[in-house]
């Protein structure tokens, strides 16, 4: 049986219980024509590029799936009628990719890697004290610009 990906985005007004209802509603379609459910990963509440339906943000999910090709046409078509769903997209592939996908790896590496800016305290950049001479810098301690000459009398005023 062909092998599918498919990625739909939820409104956001409704709940993450809804939106996994919807994925169990859609895996039901697929199950019943014949097809299996690979994998299933939520990518939660995400941030959408641009409004759509005037919704900001949207529950994304994605489908990795076996099935004839009749199951997805079906899967597709309650899809397009339900309002809870924004967005679809459906692709055959040749191999389902293993492991997690690069969404939730992303996801991981974001928690894994501590506070902000790397430091163990969490500071930022611009930490008061990080200075050596106290919390600004002497404006006298600048090096001259090598692309400008110092300004003289004689060139401002005569």
């Amino acid at each position: 049986m062909p092998l599918y990906e498919s990625v739909f985005i939820a409104r956001q007004d409704i709940s993450s219980a809804q939106a996994e209802q919807l994925t169990t509603e859609f895996s039901e379609i697929i199950t019943n024509m014949g097809g299996e459910i690979k994998n299933t990963e939520f990518w939660g509440l995400r941030s959408l590029s641009y409004k759509i339906k005037k919704n900001r943000k949207g529950h994304y999910v994605l489908l990795h799936i076996e099935a004839p090709a009749e199951a997805i046409t079906e899967m597709e078509r309650l899809m397009r009628l339900n309002e809870d769903v924004l967005r679809y997209i459906t692709l055959r592939m040749e191999e389902l990719p293993e492991g997690p996908s690069a969404i939730v790896l992303a996801k991981s590496e974001r928690t894994d890697r501590g506070g902000r800016g790397g430091r163990p305290g969490g500071g930022g950049r611009f930490d008061r004290g990080d200075r050596p001479g106290g919390d600004r810098p002497d404006r006298g301690d600048r090096p001259e610009r090598a692309d400008r000459e110092p300004a003289s009398s004689e060139a401002q005023g005569d």
